[in-house]
Formats: structure tokens, C-alpha cells, sequence
């Protein structure tokens, strides 16, 4: 007789409180999900007591991993004081200073409480600034669950539409007609069809987002000449150009708008500003962001949040990024590209069609010999995704290795070349078990 789990046993009791089981589904697992009971550094073990390399790091917000005892220590201090306060707090305004300090583009800024709520927040401003109703963003990109922000997150060949004027496609059923109207999908990289796109709506558009690294789209940075062109055009049409860096901020010490010559007007934040606890956050343009200023006597944009910048989050936060300085920036960008130089050597011994994206501290891989360029290009079909998921339960269940579900990695900072080899040892592992399935794709 099978013995029943402990995370079996937990899950038939979430099932009857939690929809699906769970309260996000990047969690959920085929038959059930597992359940963490302790997290230290890059290891995180289970209720049934495995222990597992996590480079996942939820879902790349873990910038120093789990339980960073400066992070730790400072929480608890601030934790006696009080959680949240009908109040401002000093940390809030330290905090706000350092990241001013650290980015160029970056002259005032907004605490919010996920990355959702600041790319929500900075879309908003954009049409309060400008008075224009649409934006542009490109196909497959990611940037939360607000409505105007997920469509064409999952596109596909059924509903795409042509590449000179890619469709503009909900995510959830039931989302408003007018919404899809003023969202203009754009093809990333891709100047010349992106531009004439963007034409099209010129009086209309209120802001250009772009993720500098979108991991949906296929991990694969935005070019100098991309980013420049769309900088140009909004310059020119009187729009605002703005970056979702809630992910990418990790790329370099002042995020990886850093990489290129001109700067965005307003950039959302998230992930890793929060030191493991939830954040998010709008910053750019002085005259842009002052729509959220209740000095003006014509406030266009009224702006609160019950948990916004609350104290804990903030002292958090600012921890991890005084501990994530340029020397760690440096260190850590460096260890991943030791990973990925190593998994390509195994690719190669293992003789499997698998190419390698990403910067930073981040990287994804894909099932094609050549990395995609384009969201078209990186798109899954079921049979790839189909192998994709036993290569990740391969890793997860034979090598005890935690991974991001797009075959992803996400390092941090407490990780050693020690957990980079059993990564590449592991990975190489899987590749051989599975080069007859990897083969077969096209």
C-alpha cells in the first residue's frame, strides 16, 4: 500500500478553502504542489523533509536568497516597533534616497506593493501626464495582472495575427472590449515594423513599455538600436517612454537601463527591492511623477495604499539593496556567466539542440540550437512544453534542484560555485536522459 504524503494530505485539506488549491498558480504541481517548511541561503526543503538548491528564488524576487540574516535582524527590530502606521516613516524616505542615488533616471518615487500595482501605477501616470488613452507594449511581454498590462502575454499562432500588426489579445476571459482598443502590440526588437505600428496611433499613445529583458518574451535584451529608436519616436510624438524593471533591476547596480544612452521617464520596480517581502514601485521624471502630488490643486492622479511602504517591506528592502552593492552586482553577474559558459559545455557533450538567453544574474534555455530572437521565434508549442516539463521534473524530483517553469534560472547571491556544478552536473544529466525527446522537436 502507497503511503499517502504530507503534502497529499495537505492539499485535499486546500482544495476545499483555496480555489484550485492553491493561491497562485505558479506554485501548482501535477497531482499536487509540495510545501516549504524551511529556507536557508540558495536551499529550501519541503514537509517531507528534501532539501533542494533553489534557483528559482520566488520567482526571482530573492536577491540574497532565503532567511539573509542582515535582512532577518533588521526586520525583527523594526517588527517590535510596529508593522504599519496611519503615518510616513524615516525608513520610507532613506530608502527612497538610496534609489535615487543609484539611478540616473530616477528623481522622485512611489512605494506600492507588488509589481503588478507599479507598472498599474506608472501606466496611469503616463495617461495622466500625457492625456492619452493608449499604450504600447510588446507581444508576449509580462508585466503583471492588470487588464491594459496582460494582453498578448500568450499570444499564440491561433491568435497572433500578422507580424506587421500583431492582434491585441486578452488573457482573461471576460476582459472588456475597450480594453484590447487601447493596447497597441508592438514586435520586440523589431524597429522598423515596431515604429510602424506605433504611427499608426502617434496622437493617441500615451506611453511605450518596455521590459529591457522581457523573460516571457524569450529573455533576450533589448538592443541599443530598439531602445533608441522607441526613445526617438517618443521624443518626437510627445509620448513617455517607460521600463518595467521589475525583474531587471537585478542586471546591473542601477538596473539594466544602465546598459544604454538614453533613460526612460518612468521606470516600475519590484522583486528584489522588497528583501522577501511584497513591493513595488514607480520612479522617474520629476514633472511626470508630480500627477501623484497632493500639493496640486488639480491632482490628476489621487494615490494611496493601505500597505504602501509600510515599514517592514521598507527596511527590508533597503537591506537588500545596501547588501546588493556593485562589488555583489559584479560577483554575482559573474558566477552566472560561469554557470552558462558551463552548461553550454554540456550541451555539447550531450550533443542537444539547446541554446541559452538572458543578462545579469538571469538566464533561460531553449529547446532550438539557435536562440530565438523574437516572441515567435521563443514561442512553445505543446510538444516542446511538453518536454520542458520533464526536463523541470527531472531537475526537481532526481536532482533536487528548484527551477523557474520557463527553464529558467535566477541566481543569488549566496550561491557558490559549489551549487553552479551540481546545477551543470544536474542539467547535464537531464539533457542525456531526455536527447531523444529534445531531438524530436522541430
Amino acid at each position: 500500500m502507497t503511503k499517502t504524503s504530507n503534502s497529499e494530505k495537505l492539499y485535499k485539506k486546500a482544495e476545499k478553502v483555496l480555489a484550485g488549491g492553491v493561491s497562485r498558480n505558479t506554485v501548482f504541481r501535477q497531482p499536487y504542489p509540495n510545501y516549504a517548511n524551511t529556507a536557508s541561503g540558495c536551499y529550501i526543503s519541503d514537509i517531507e523533509g528534501i532539501t533542494r538548491i533553489d534557483f528559482a528564488n520566488n520567482m526571482a524576487a530573492l536577491i540574497h536568497g532565503h532567511s539573509f540574516p542582515p535582512i532577518v535582524e533588521a526586520v525583527i527590530e523594526q517588527l517590535r516597533k510596529g508593522t504599519a502606521f496611519t503615518l510616513a516613516s524615516e525608513i520610507e524616505v532613506a530608502f527612497a534616497q538610496h534609489l535615487i542615488k543609484r539611478v540616473k533616471s530616477f528623481e522622485r518615487i512611489r512605494f506600492v506593493n507588488s509589481g503588478t500595482e507599479a507598472v498599474m501605477a506608472m501606466i496611469k501616470a503616463s495617461r495622466a501626464f500625457t492625456g492619452r488613452p493608449k499604450i504600447a507594449k510588446a507581444e508576449g511581454a509580462y508585466h503583471g495582472t492588470y487588464d491594459f498590462a496582460e494582453v498578448s502575454q500568450t499570444a499564440n499562432p491561433s491568435n497572433w495575427g500578422r507580424i506587421d500588426r500583431p492582434a491585441s489579445v486578452p488573457l482573461a476571459h471576460g476582459t472588456p472590449p475597450n480594453v484590447r482598443k487601447d493596447v497597441i502590440i508592438y514586435p520586440y526588437n523589431d524597429i522598423e515594423r515596431t515604429l510602424n505600428i506605433l504611427d499608426r496611433y502617434a496622437d493617441e499613445i500615451a506611453c511605450v513599455i518596455i521590459d529591457p529583458v522581457p523573460h516571457r518574451v524569450g529573455l533576450m535584451p533589448g538592443t541599443d538600436e530598439f531602445i533608441e529608436a522607441i526613445y526617438n519616436w517618443t521624443r518626437k510624438n510627445d509620448a513617455l517612454m517607460v521600463f518595467d524593471e521589475v525583474i531587471t533591476f537585478r542586471v546591473n547596480y542601477g538596473g539594466t537601463q544602465e546598459n544604454y544612452k538614453v533613460e526612460p521617464d518612468l521606470t516600475s520596480l519590484g522583486k528584489i527591492i522588497g528583501g522577501g517581502f511584497p513591493v513595488g514601485a514607480v520612479a522617474g521624471r520629476a514633472d511626470v511623477m508630480k500627477v501623484f502630488d497632493p500639493h496640486e490643486k488639480n491632482l490628476l492622479l489621487p494615490h494611496s495604499g493601505t500597505f504602501s511602504a509600510n515599514p517592514i517591506t521598507m527596511t527590508a528592502g533597503f537591506k537588500a539593496m545596501e547588501y546588493f552593492d556593485r562589488k555583489a552586482v559584479k560577483d554575482l553577474n559573474s558566477l552566472t556567466q560561469k554557470a552558462i559558459h558551463q552548461i553550454q559545455e554540456a550541451i555539447r557533450l550531450e550533443d542537444v539542440p539547446v541554446s541559452i538567453t538572458g543578462a545579469g544574474s538571469m538566464f533561460r534555455m531553449h529547446l532550438r540550437a539557435t536562440p530565438p530572437a523574437t516572441y515567435r521565434e521563443a514561442w512553445q508549442n505543446p510538444e516542446e512544453s511538453a518536454v520542458i516539463k520533464e526536463l523541470l521534473e527531472y531537475m526537481y524530483t532526481k536532482e533536487n534542484i528548484l527551477m523557474i517553469n520557463t527553464f529558467s534560472c535566477m541566481l543569488s547571491t549566496v550561491m557558490t560555485q559549489n551549487e553552479i556544478d551540481k546545477l551543470t552536473e544536474g542539467l547535464q544529466r537531464a539533457f542525456r536522459a531526455l536527447k531523444p525527446k529534445i531531438g524530436k522537436l522541430k
